[in-house]
C-alpha cells in the first residue's frame, strides 16, 4: 500500500497496465508525413497499373558533377521537376571495405535540415577509397571494384548496386523519392476590393475563386497540403513550426525475397509484407521508441527501440541498408515478384538522405561491414552473463538479503540482484528512501561477499523540487531540454512533475559522469551511498512521459543546439545510455567494466551495453515472440538482448515459468522480472517438481558460460551475432530462410529450440542442409542430416530442452554448481569431444579476469582445441591437441578500436603466453573429456603435455554409432569414450592420441 500512497497521482496519468491502449499510439493513416508518404506510393502504383508514365522528378545535373581526383567521391546538384528553384546536393562514397555511402541534403534552403544522426552512431568517419575510381559517361556515373559496381542514373535519379552484373541494391527505382523542401507558410489571402466574398455553412467567409487553380504538382504531392503546418492527435497539437519536411525513398532488393532487421517490433523474424497483395499487415512497420504497456505479440507497432537497418538476403548472396536517420519513420514492405524480390518503402518525417549500402556478399560479410561504421558489442563482464533476478520491487534491504539467503539456501544460482523505483525516495534517482533502504551501503556489501552485484534503475527524467540536488544542478546549467517556447521542459513521470536530462548538450557528459563518483565533491553532488558493485538500468528513456503525445515528449521540444525533438527522437535513449555507461566506467580508477541495460536504443547502442524487450506479457505469444525479437535485434547488431523471463505483467502458470527458463538460459541477457501487482515467483518459491527442474535449467546455464564467454569475445570482434538465426549460419540452406523459433550459440556449433507451446511433449526440428551428424546434448543419441535438410521429431518433455552439438564441434564447460560464476574462476573444464562424418572436431576457449580492461593490454587466454583422424579406421588415431591462438591470431583477439595501449599493439609478435592473468590461472585444469562418435574402442589413450612426457590415461567406453556411420538411424546412441581427468591443464599446449 506504500507504493500506491508514494505514486497514485502518477498512476492516474500512466499507462492502463491491462492491455495495450491502442488509441494512444498512432497508425500510419493517423501521421501526416506517412500518409503522404503512403499516398505518394499509391499514386505511383496507379500510374503504373494505369500504365501511365511514371517518371521521379529528381534528376542529376549532370554538367555540375564533380568527381574528386583523390578518392572514390563525387558531389552533383540534384534539381526537381517540381520546384526548379529548390537546390539539392548528392554525394555518393566508396568507403574502403566496398561500402557506399549516399548523401543528398537541401542546399542554401530557408532552413537547416538535421544532418547528425550518423554522426551519433557511427564509431568515426568511414574511410574512403583511393583505389576506386568513378567514370563519367552521358547517362551516368559509375565505379566498378571486384564483383561489386555503382551505377548513379542522372535522369531520373537513380543509385543502383551490382554484383557480377545482377542488381542488389536499388534507390529511387520507383520514383518514390520525395524530400519536402523548407518553405515559407503562406497566409490566408486577403479580400480585395470588389472579390465576390460567400459564406460557408460553418459561417467562415471565403473569397469566390472564378476559376479554380491548378497544382501542377498533384501527379507526384496531392492536391492538398496535408498537415503541413500543424497537426493534431487526440487532445495534442503538434506545432510544426518549420512546416513539411519529410522525406520518402524506396529502397529495392530485385533479387532478395527475405528480408530481416528494423527492429524493434513484435513479428516474425523473416519481415512479413505490410502492402501489395495479401499483405499480412495493414499499416507500415513504425520506427519511433515508445513506451508501450503489454505490447501486442503481433504487430508493426514500434516498440522501445529503433536500427534502421535491414538485411536483404537470397541463396546467392546477402546486401543490407543502413537508413541513418534519426526521426520517426514507416517503412512498407512488398513482393513484386513472389518468391524473388522485395520492395521496402521508407518514409521519414525529418533529416537528410544518408544511406550506406553494405554489399556483402555472405552474412559474415554484413556483420563485419556494419561493425565497421557503428562498433561492435562491448566485450561485457563475465558476471553480467549469470542470472539477473529482478522485481518492482524488492521494498527493502531486508528484503534484499532475504532474497539471497533463499537461494543461498536452495542452492540455486545467482549474479544480481535487481532494484526498481521503489528504493529511491519520491523516486528520485540517486537519493535512497532511507525507511526502507537504511543502509545501502552494507546490503551492497553483503551481496558482494558472495561475489554478487547489484543493479539500480537511474531514469532520465529528474523530480522538479528543489530538495533534489541532481535537478536542482541541471536546471542552474541549463541542462535540461526546453520546451517550444525556451522554457524548461515539465511533463509527468514516476517522480511526478519532471524535467529531462538533454544528452545532446556535450557539456552534460562530464556533469553526468560526476553523479557516480563514489566520493564526495566540493559542492556537487555524488552518489557517495554507492559502490562499484552496483550497476545501473536506464528505463522510460525513450523518453516516456506519461501526458506526452504517444505517452513521449512533443516533438516541438527543443534539444540542444536548436534541433526539435522531432529530429532526433530515436537517438534520444542511446545518448542517455551512453552517458550513463561512460560515467560507470569512470567511478574508478583503474576503471572496471560497466553493465547498464538500456530499454530504449538506436544503432551504435550496442557499444554501450544490453538491452531487453520491454514490458511484455506472461504468455506462450509472448515467450515465443521474445526468441525472435532477440534474434532481430541480434542481427541488427544489439545482440547483449533477452526477454523478461516469465513476462513483466501476470501470473504464469509453473509449467510456463518452466519453459520461460528455458528460454531465457538460452538469451545473451538473462534476466527474470515481474511487475509490483504480479504474486512472488522467484525460482525457489515454485513447488516440486517445477523448483528442481528450474534449479537444473540456470545450473546449465552455469556450466555453459565458457561457451557464451567465449561467443562475446567474437562478436565484440566480429560484429557476429552471439544467437545466431539459421540463415546466418547456412546461408545457402533455403529452407532455413524463414526459421525463427531454434538457432545456433555463437561459433560454437550448439543449436537450441526452446519449446514455447502449452503441453508439449515432442518437438520438431529442423537439421541443417549438410552432410553431418547432430547430438543430443544430453543424452549423446545421433540424428544424421542430410544434404537438403532434414525435420526430426525429438522428445521434449517438460524438463527436457531440445538441444544438440553439431558435430566438427568441441564444448568446452565447467560442470561443478557454483552460487555465483566469479566462485568458478579456477573450477576445472569438461571437454566434449563431437566428432563430425569426417572424424574432425574443433572448439575455441576464451578467458580473461572478466572485470577489468586488462585484456586490451594482452592478459587473456584464447585456446583453440582441434580433434583429427589420422590412418585408416581400424588402426586410426585420433589426435586431440590443444593449440595457443595468441601465437598465431593474436592480433585477432581483441577488437584493435579498443586496444589501450597504441604503442603496444596486439599482434603475434608482442603477444605473451605467459601474461599476467594466464598465469594467474595456470593450475586450472581439464577434469574430464568426452569424445563422441569414435568409430571403434580404443586400444590406448595417451596425453602428451609440451616440456613432459606421454602419460597412459584412465577412460572408459561406452558402446555406439559412429559418427561415419552412413547407415545411421535417428536416435541411436553415440559411441562415447570418458577421460577422467587426462592430467592436462587448459593453458598448456598437449596432444591427446586415442589408438583405435
Amino acid at each position: 500500500m506504500r507504493w500506491v500512497a508514494l505514486a497514485s497521482l502518477v498512476l492516474a496519468l500512466a499507462p492502463d497496465a491491462l492491455a495495450v491502449k491502442s488509441q494512444d499510439f498512432k497508425t500510419c493513416s493517423q501521421s501526416g508525413f506517412c500518409r503522404r508518404g503512403r499516398a505518394l506510393s499509391t499514386r505511383a502504383a496507379e500510374a503504373k497499373a494505369n500504365k501511365t508514365t511514371w517518371v521521379s522528378p529528381y534528376s542529376i545535373d549532370s554538367s555540375s558533377l564533380s568527381i574528386s581526383p583523390s578518392d572514390a567521391s563525387f558531389t552533383a546538384a540534384v534539381k526537381s521537376s517540381l520546384y526548379p528553384d529548390i537546390k539539392f546536393g548528392l554525394e555518393l562514397r566508396v568507403h574502403e571495405d566496398g561500402v557506399v555511402r549516399v548523401r543528398m541534403n537541401e542546399v542554401d534552403g530557408l532552413r537547416k535540415r538535421y544532418d547528425e544522426a550518423a554522426s551519433w552512431a557511427l564509431i568515426r568517419e568511414p574511410e574512403i577509397s583511393k583505389d576506386i575510381t568513378w567514370k563519367a559517361g552521358k547517362k551516368d556515373v559509375k565505379a566498378k571494384y571486384g564483383e561489386n559496381e555503382v551505377v548513379v542514373a542522372f535522369e531520373p535519379l537513380k543509385v543502383t548496386l551490382l554484383r557480377n552484373g545482377k542488381e542488389q541494391i536499388v534507390l529511387n527505382g520507383e520514383g518514390l523519392l520525395h524530400m519536402e523542401h523548407f518553405r515559407a507558410k503562406e497566409e490566408p489571402k486577403k479580400v480585395e476590393e470588389g472579390e465576390e466574398v460567400v459564406t460557408d455553412s460553418e459561417g467562415q467567409q471565403e473569397v469566390m475563386q472564378q476559376e479554380p487553380t491548378v497544382n501542377p504538382r498533384a501527379w507526384f504531392e496531392g492536391e492538398t497540403e496535408d498537415d503541413y503546418w500543424d497537426e493534431k492527435f487526440n487532445s495534442w497539437t503538434d506545432t510544426k513550426p518549420k512546416g513539411p519536411e519529410s522525406l520518402s525513398l524506396d529502397i529495392d532488393f530485385p533479387n532478395h525475397a527475405h528480408v530481416y532487421g528494423i527492429p524493434q517490433h513484435a513479428t516474425r523474424l523473416a519481415l512479413p509484407t505490410t502492402s501489395g497483395p495479401e499483405a499480412t499487415y495493414t499499416d507500415p512497420f513504425r520506427l519511433h521508441n515508445a513506451d508501450v504497456f503489454e505490447y501486442l505479440a503481433d504487430s508493426t507497432m514500434s516498440l522501445y527501440g529503433s536500427i534502421p537497418l535491414m538485411h536483404a538476403h537470397s541463396a546467392d548472396s546477402t546486401v543490407a541498408v543502413f537508413n541513418a536517420i534519426g526521426s520517426e519513420t514507416w517503412i512498407d514492405i512488398s513482393h513484386p515478384v513472389k518468391d524473388k524480390s522485395t520492395l521496402s518503402h521508407w518514409i521519414s518525417e525529418s533529416g537528410i538522405l544518408d544511406v550506406f549500402l553494405l554489399p556483402g556478399p555472405t552474412p559474415s560479410d554484413i556483420f563485419a561491414q556494419y561493425a565497421r561504421l557503428t562498433g561492435t558489442t562491448a566485450l561485457p563482464a563475465h558476471w553480467s552473463l549469470g542470472y539477473h533476478q529482478c522485481r518492482w520491487n524488492y521494498v527493502s534491504s531486508e528484503d534484499v538479503r532475504a532474497v539471497q539467503k533463499r537461494f543461498d539456501e536452495e542452492d540455486i544460482p545467482v549474479d544480481v540482484f535487481w532494484l526498481d523505483i521503489e528504493y529511491a525516495e519520491e523516486h528520485k534517482y540517486f537519493i535512497w528512501d532511507k525507511k526502507t533502504f537504511p543502509d545501502p551501503v552494507e546490503m551492497t556489501e553483503d551481496v558482494a561477499a558472495s561475489g554478487r552485484k547489484m543493479v539500480v534503475i537511474i531514469d532520465p527524467h529528474l523530480k522538479r523540487t528543489s530538495s533534489y540536488p541532481v535537478y536542482q544542478e541541471a536546471s542552474e546549467k541549463e541542462f535540461l531540454v526546453k520546451n517550444k517556447d525556451g522554457g524548461e521542459y515539465e511533463g509527468w513521470c514516476w517522480s511526478g512533475s519532471s524535467s529531462w536530462v538533454d544528452c545532446f548538450n556535450p557539456a552534460v557528459a562530464d556533469w553526468w559522469v560526476e553523479k557516480f563518483k563514489l566520493e564526495k565533491l566540493d559542492g556537487r553532488y555524488s552518489w557517495v551511498e554507492s559502490t562499484k558493485d552496483v550497476h545501473i538500468w536506464n528505463d522510460m528513456n525513450e523518453p516516456a512521459i506519461f501526458n506526452g503525445p504517444e505517452i513521449s515528449m512533443h516533438k516541438d521540444s527543443i534539444h540542444y543546439g536548436g534541433w526539435e525533438h522531432r529530429d532526433v527522437h530515436n537517438i534520444n535513449g542511446m545518448l542517455f545510455h551512453n552517458l550513463t555507461s561512460l560515467a560507470v566506467l569512470r567511478r574508478t580508477s583503474p576503471p572496471q567494466r560497466p553493465f547498464v541495460l538500456t530499454r530504449s536504443f538506436y544503432a551504435g547502442s550496442q557499444r554501450f551495453g544490453a538491452m531487453w524487450t520491454g514490458d511484455n506479457l506472461g504468455t506462450w505469444d509472448h515467450m515465443a515472440v521474445g526468441i525472435k525479437m532477440v534474434l532481430a535485434n541480434s542481427i541488427a547488431g544489439m545482440t547483449f538482448a533477452g526477454s523478461d523471463v516469465g513476462g513483466f505483467f501476470g501470473n504464469p502458470e509453473p509449467e510456463m515459468l518452466v519453459r520461460w527458463y528455458q528460454v531465457g538460459i538460452f538469451s545473451p541477457f538473462f534476466r527474470a522480472h515481474a511487475h509490483i501487482d504480479t504474486k512472488r515467483r522467484e525460482p525457489y518459491l515454485l513447488d516440486e517438481p517445477y523448483k528442481s527442474i528450474v534449479k537444473d535449467i540456470l545450473r546449465l546455464r552455469y556450466k555453459l558460460l565458457p561457451v557464451w564467454y567465449t561467443a562475446f569475445r567474437e562478436t565484440s570482434v566480429t560484429g557476429k551475432p552471439v544467437v545466431r538465426p539459421h540463415y546466418v549460419e547456412f546461408p545457402k540452406d533455403v529452407k532455413g530462410f524463414d526459421l525463427d523459433d531454434q538457432f545456433f550459440v555463437g561459433s560454437s556449433g550448439l543449436l537450441v529450440k526452446p519449446v514455447t507451446d502449452k503441453g508439449a511433449t515432442e518437438a520438431s526440428v529442423y537439421l541443417p542442409a549438410e552432410d553431418q551428424v547432430y547430438y543430443d546434448y544430453f543424452s549423446h543419441v545421433a540424428y544424421p542430416s542430410t544434404s537438403s535438410g532434414k525435420q526430426i521429431a525429438v522428445p521434449a518433455a517438460l524438463d527436457q530442452i531440445p538441444f544438440f552439438i553439431r558435430g566438427d564441434s568441441i564444448i568446452l564447460t565447467r560442470e561443478r554448481p557454483r552460487r555465483s560464476s566469479p566462485l568458478m574462476a579456477k573450477d576445472p573444464f569438461t571437454l566434449t569431444v563431437a566428432l563430425g562424418k569426417t572424424g574432425q572436431a574443433k572448439g575455441e576457449l576464451y578467458l580473461d579476469d572478466g572485470t577489468s580492461y586488462a585484456h586490451e593490454s594482452g592478459d587473456w587466454v584464447w585456446r583453440e582445441f582441434v580433434a583429427t583422424t589420422e590412418g585408416k579406421k581400424k588402426k586410426a588415431v585420433v589426435k586431440i591437441e590443444s593449440k595457443d591462438l595468441g601465437k598465431t591470431r593474436g592480433s585477432e583477439a581483441v577488437d584493435p578500436t579498443k586496444v589501450t595501449s597504441p604503442s603496444k599493439e596486439l599482434s603475434t609478435e608482442t603477444y605473451d603466453s605467459k601474461n599476467a592473468f594466464a598465469k594467474s590461472i595456470e593450475g586450472v585444469r581439464v577434469e574430464k573429456l568426452v569424445v563422441l562418435g569414435l568409430g571403434s574402442k580404443p586400444s590406448s589413450v595417451k596425453a602428451a603435455v609440451s616440456g613432459e612426457g606421454d602419460k597412459e590415461l584412465v577412460w572408459e567406453w561406452k558402446e555406439g554409432v559412429a559418427a561415419s556411420d552412413k547407415k545411421m538411424k535417428d536416435g541411436s546412441a553415440a559411441s562415447e569414450l570418458i577421460i577422467k581427468d587426462p592430467k592436462v591443464t587448459i593453458t598448456k599446449d598437449w596432444v591427446i592420441s586415442v589408438q583405435l
